[in-house]
């Protein structure tokens, strides 16, 4: 990153705002920005897509980062170096309780399985999620009416390796890990959560997910349209939640 603009981003402080979410998909930009008034894109290398606009009279960033904790983190440090303070991540997890796909997932908290938040902060360190913006997204939803749990998120690198395992050996040792973990009260998996609640401390910033449980442990995912119309749920939801959220200093 130069003095003046983001390395990987390519936009400079008047491109960002305040309030900025964060989502894996470069094409959930798109849903996020139908929404936005007087808005203006940036990005599109390496599945970094933002746009930057208003809702509610409030301005809001929304960027893609693609997948995985390293680049999420990226993402979330250039926009902090910027001038965004306070981060919603909206994307999707994989249930591993008694979640119904298509809910809503809103973590307090999540488990430090993935590399990258140790680059950062040590170990011991807490992955947890801002009181104030968890408090936000929790009223929130109840305005909204809509269907959502709370609860801890574990977060890891290896999808096939810790998340879905392919071959029948990695299946077994992965559902015995996944069973101890929903002993434990993880309800969730992701492969970001963890990092960006961990950092964004580091980074003097604030942060909270909400994630939609769009698969479960046993591969079985939502058809498209159940899908298309979840994802429209959770954009309203998180442009609601960080437009209603007002900074302490």
């Amino acid at each position: 990153m130069t003095r003046e603009t983001a390395w990987y981003l390519g936009v400079g402080r008047a491109d960002v705002a305040p309030r900025a979410i964060l989502v894996g998909d470069p094409g959930r930009v798109d849903v996020f920005a139908r929404h936005l008034d007087a808005r203006r894109e940036f990005g599109g290398d390496r599945a970094l897509r933002g746009v930057t606009g208003t809702y509610r009279e409030k301005a809001l960033t929304v960027c893609s980062f693609g997948m995985g904790a390293p680049i999420a983190v990226v993402v979330m440090e250039e926009l902090a170096a910027l001038g965004s303070r306070s981060f919603l991540r909206a994307g999707t997890v994989m249930s591993v309780g008694d979640i119904g796909q298509g809910d809503l997932v809103l973590a307090h908290a999540a488990v430090r399985g993935e590399s990258t938040s140790a680059t950062y902060v040590p170990d011991g360190y807490p992955a947890a999620a801002d009181p104030d913006l968890l408090a936000c997204a929790r009223q929130t939803l109840d305005r909204l009416g809509d269907r959502y749990r709370v609860g801890l998120v574990a977060s890891y690198d290896g999808f096939y390796t810790e998340m879905l395992g392919l071959s029948p050996e990695r299946r077994q040792r992965i559902a015995e890990r996944t069973a101890e973990l929903r002993r434990l009260g993880v309800i969730a998996l992701d492969m970001e959560s963890s990092a960006i609640l961990a950092v964004a401390p580091a980074l003097g910033a604030r942060a909270a997910t909400l994630c939609l449980a769009t698969v479960d442990a046993r591969g079985e995912q939502l058809d498209q349209l159940a899908r298309q119309q979840a994802e429209e749920r959770l954009t309203v939801a998180a442009l609601e939640t960080m437009s209603a959220f007002e900074e302490s200093p």
